[in-house]
């Protein structure tokens, strides 16, 4: 196993190769947003099928809500399980030929489309409440391995063009950019427009999507692969599932990814409870403050870049991560009726998550190509990271509810021992989880003994 310190930035020799990565830095804002375009209709397909999904078919058709859980989490750990083989899945693909990829793509946005039609309009009138379930299992499985395969295609294509610092932070942050105006677009569509309208948008997006980024391919030329990672690849053919693992680097970022996403995902966790019953806030003002909180994220991005630019990937992380735990960390003042206090931190939060949406996609990046994996097993690694993401939402709900039980709050109690303890799992938890995942940057990858990485550090 290589233990080295694998660098997480790309050193550059003078020659081609730098040009090359300067001209990737300074694409055109238009040729990059292109790319990113696709990010819009993937988060748009996801959200209803977490959110709106379960209270549907509980409520229209009667479908107990035990067997729908149960439907619901089977679905959904197939779908993270599988996801590092369709990631060696997607590396067979880019070594055969474009066209293959192309063509993937375009069947996976088919079974998208499909699987959430499927679901959102099942044939009622012919189904049991066995078959209900039997109808749900099959869309959303579908639905969950065509998402998944498409968005590691996608993601896999920016991990391939290489670049430094910069040049990654723009294809990750355009990706994320539209990803977040999906979610936004996803949380009001339904309730405004119907399944039909939303089924109809979500269809027309994914094929602009699709033609998008395969008009921003056809203008845009990768960096050359590095040599070693070439020779690799046309040594042993095939790359194993398990390649990722074998790089310290990718260990030790993963670690402080997932410290880092457990600690966001705590609290999108418990949002709905701390609005609820800590602020005591009309229900309305949740959807106001989720749309406050993803609006900033998208609006940060292009901040986020300077930063970057200026002070390197790993510091502009840990800047994010210093601003999270600022805003959350200030929530445990708050009670009944402090919506204008909460209206900053969800303000600060927010531009928080700009950081962790941008910075860490492009350093799993450059670790790729650091590697002398890009072009090699590019797939595989989304694949492996894609996974972590999912598990991050598991272990938040799995590690803050039971915590909220044992801590004596109950849904709908407002004494003060149950607010105490709904500030402190909504607070204090995941500062806690930040400051863990800001002591795992310094140690792991700040004060790693490669000097790409203390230089921009």
């Amino acid at each position: 196993m290589n233990d080295g310190p694998a660098p997480l930035t790309r050193l550059h020799t003078p020659g081609t190769a730098l040009v090359a990565t300067s001209v990737q830095a300074t694409l055109p804002a238009s040729t990059v947003a292109a790319y990113g375009l696709l990010g819009l209709p993937l988060a748009f397909v996801a959200l209803p099928v977490y959110v709106h999904l379960p209270h549907l078919y509980a409520q229209q058709y009667g479908v107990p809500l035990a067997a729908l859980g149960g439907v619901l989490l089977l679905s959904r750990s197939i779908d993270a399980v599988v996801d590092p083989w369709l990631g060696r899945w997607g590396d067979r693909l880019y070594r055969h030929a474009g066209s293959a990829v192309w063509q993937a793509a375009v069947l996976l946005a088919l079974a998208v489309a499909l699987g959430f039609a499927a679901l959102f309009f099942p044939p009622a009138s012919q189904l049991s409440p066995v078959g209900f379930l039997v109808w749900v299992g099959g869309a959303l499985t579908l639905s969950h391995l065509a998402y998944s395969g498409l968005g590691i295609l996608h993601q896999a294509w920016a991990a391939r063009q290489g670049g430094g610092a910069l040049a990654q932070s723009r294809w990750v942050a355009w990706r994320e950019g539209f990803a977040l105006v999906g979610v936004l677009l996803a949380s009001t569509l339904p309730a405004l427009w119907g399944w039909g309208m939303t089924t109809a948008l979500l269809v027309l997006l994914l094929g602009s999507g699709l033609f998008s980024w395969r008009h921003t391919a056809a203008r845009v030329t990768a960096l050359p692969v590095a040599r070693q990672g070439a020779s690799q690849a046309a040594a042993q053919g095939a790359v194993s599932l398990w390649q990722p693992w074998k790089h310290a680097g990718f260990r030790r970022l993963l670690m402080v990814f997932m410290l880092n996403g457990l600690a966001s995902a705590v609290p999108a966790t418990l949002v709905l409870f701390f609005v609820q019953d800590r602020l005591q806030a009309p229900q309305a003002m949740a959807s106001l403050f989720l749309a406050l909180y993803f609006a900033a994220g998208a609006l940060s991005f292009p901040l986020w870049l300077k930063v970057i630019d200026r002070i390197g990937l790993l510091r502009t992380w840990a800047l994010g991560m210093g601003l999270s735990v600022l805003a959350f960390g200030s929530v445990i003042g708050l009670g009944a009726g402090d919506s204008a206090g909460f209206w900053v931190v969800c303000a600060l939060s927010g531009m928080a998550l700009g950081a962790d949406l941008t910075v860490p996609g492009a350093l799993l990046n450059q670790l790729i190509d650091s590697c002398g994996e890009r072009g090699r097993s590019d797939g595989a690694f989304m694949g492996w990271w894609n996974l972590a993401t999912k598990l991050n939402l598991a272990l938040a709900a799995g590690l803050s509810l039971p915590l909220l039980g044992l801590w004596g709050y109950v849904p709908g109690r407002q004494d003060a021992d149950a607010l105490l303890a709904l500030g402190l799992a909504y607070g204090l938890l995941p500062c806690v989880l930040k400051l863990l995942a800001g002591l795992a940057l310094y140690w792991d990858l700040v004060r790693a003994p490669a000097p790409s990485v203390a230089a921009q550090a």
